[in-house]
């Protein structure tokens, strides 16, 4: 039994060589870099605190600090979650299906500003693909 909650536990994390999957369909920041419209891939880097985030058809690619924060309940999809503020979106965080961890991002610079300036948030959710 006991085995068997390690396994479930361990496949709630973005393994090494996993990699969520999510059309995006629209430009977003993550720090100070913009990534495009399209494909967008997410894989954890080493050390593990770290994540990829690239847009291979445009070839954006950047290496992002992420944290494990703990929600409520487990999340019922995979999925990117970005903060709007009019027409500029932000990647704030990483959810994976059956898991209460969420992957949380570093605020930008540009979303703290915006913040503020008390600009109206919403936030978006994305589903992604664990592949």
């Amino acid at each position: 039994m006991v085995m068997l909650i390690t396994q479930l536990l361990a496949s709630a994390q973005l393994g090494t060589g996993e990699t969520l999957t999510a059309k995006v369909p629209f430009q977003f920041l993550v720090g100070n870099k913009v990534i495009p419209a399209g494909q967008c891939v997410v894989r954890r880097a080493s050390p593990e605190s770290m994540l990829i985030i690239s847009n291979w058809g445009t070839k954006a690619s950047l290496i992002s600090p992420a944290s494990k924060t703990q929600d409520k309940l487990a999340s019922s999809n995979n999925a990117l979650v970005f903060h709007r503020y009019g027409d500029r979106y932000f990647l704030t965080g990483i959810k994976l299906e059956g898991s209460k961890t969420e992957y949380r991002l570093p605020e930008s610079k540009a979303e703290a500003e915006l913040r503020a300036q008390n600009m109206p948030a919403s936030e978006e959710t994305l589903l992604a693909l664990l592949q």
